[in-house]
């Protein structure tokens, strides 16, 4: 049985966009416009070099000295109780401490690159000292690599055990900062290819590179959504509205007030071809309807119709036939109905009855 679990109205979907990259934001019309992020690419990062020079930790008296030339110091993490630092001296107000430990100080330069110091400690009453090696922490091979619509950054610390994320600011409106990934999925920016954009890298004790790169932007322009209807009203409809992938989709009456039979359809990578995204109260969910031909173990039925991450492989792509009927870009079978509130699923040929017609019907034509 299948279950509506809440009602919704007043929704927008995809228009198909004979080009899906223009020359940047300036290039957006006078009249608002939403967008439905499709792919990203990344130029080359170009990372800036620490502009810090000649860091050092000695000895002074009964504190530690620190250091290096156009760098601000700063304590990084968790010290010892009564550690402080004032400009370039560590100092201790404490009573005397067994295996004390190691302390880490960041060097950060003008440009707000940063190094680490590990400087290993030996705690006495009111006085710290280096008690070993001190070690400098840095960052390098900032870079940018695209795959599948996105983009990976990568970095390497010279302290091969130490964590390494990342963050990207100045990025278009309707994108989101992803670590170690920046993705289009659920993304609302603007077509374009946008400069100046940065990304950072930071390493567990605090180490930190800046790079800047150009980003460009596929995006389709989204102003209405809806659903593919049969001659009998069901459309496509998300089982109990569930929002993960491989949730089943059935065959169900489509209405404007029923978030489970919304989508916005966007164009697939192969000419003649749609995607599919489920998309409640308008948002889309980056789930995409799919005919995973059996690769999927939970999916019910082998070519059953289910909810997958959206991406550009041909198992997410529909063909509108000359009959009205939908063909899968992959298995090459056709949507078809087996009954309200049944699985859809590929099969080899059309119903003799007529339930595999489709056609995409928008919200406002909804009853």
């Amino acid at each position: 049985m299948h279950f509506n679990l809440g009602r919704a109205a007043g929704i927008i979907t995809p228009v198909l966009l004979g080009s899906m990259l223009v020359a940047g934001a300036a290039a957006l019309p006078a009249k608002a416009q939403t967008w439905q992020d499709t792919a990203l690419a990344g130029g080359a990062v170009q990372a800036a070099a620490f502009s810090g020079a000649n860091l050092a930790a000695a000895n002074g008296d009964g504190v530690i000295k620190l250091s290096g030339t156009d760098v601000i110091w700063s304590l990084h993490g968790t010290v010892p109780l009564g550690v402080t630092l004032s400009g370039t001296t560590i100092s201790y107000s404490g009573s005397a401490v067994t295996n004390a430990g190691t302390i880490v100080v960041d060097a950060t330069d003008g440009n707000g690159s940063a190094q680490a110091v590990e400087i290993p400690i030996a705690l006495g009453a009111k006085s710290i000292q280096v008690g070993g090696t001190v070690v400098k922490v840095s960052l390098s091979g900032l870079a940018g690599t695209n795959t599948l619509g996105t983009v990976k950054f990568s970095a390497t610390s010279t302290k091969s055990t130490d964590t390494v994320s990342f963050a990207e600011t100045s990025l278009p409106t309707g994108l989101t900062s992803g670590n170690p990934v920046l993705t289009y999925v659920g993304g609302t920016a603007a077509p374009g290819t946008y400069t100046g954009v940065v990304v950072t890298a930071t390493d567990a004790d605090g180490a930190t590179v800046h790079g800047t790169f150009t980003l460009t932007v596929r995006a389709s322009s989204v102003t209405d959504e809806g659903d593919q209807v049969n001659p009998y009203g069901n459309g496509f409809d998300v089982f109990r509205q569930a929002k993960h992938a491989g949730a089943k989709i059935v065959g169900w009456t489509a209405t404007q007030s029923d978030p489970a039979t919304h989508f916005i359809r966007s164009n697939g990578a192969h000419s003649g071809a749609f995607r599919f995204e489920y998309a409640p109260a308008g948002s889309g969910t980056g789930l995409c309807v799919s005919d995973p031909g059996g690769g999927w173990k939970s999916d019910p039925l082998r070519d059953g119709l289910i909810l997958a991450n959206c991406n550009s492989g041909p198992f997410q792509q529909f063909v509108p036939q000359s009959n009205g009927a939908l063909r899968n870009l992959a298995t090459g079978l056709y949507v078809n109905p087996n009954g309200t509130g049944s699985q859809l699923r590929g099969a080899g040929a059309p119903t003799r009855w007529g339930g595999s017609k489709y056609s995409w019907k928008e919200l406002a034509n909804l009853p």
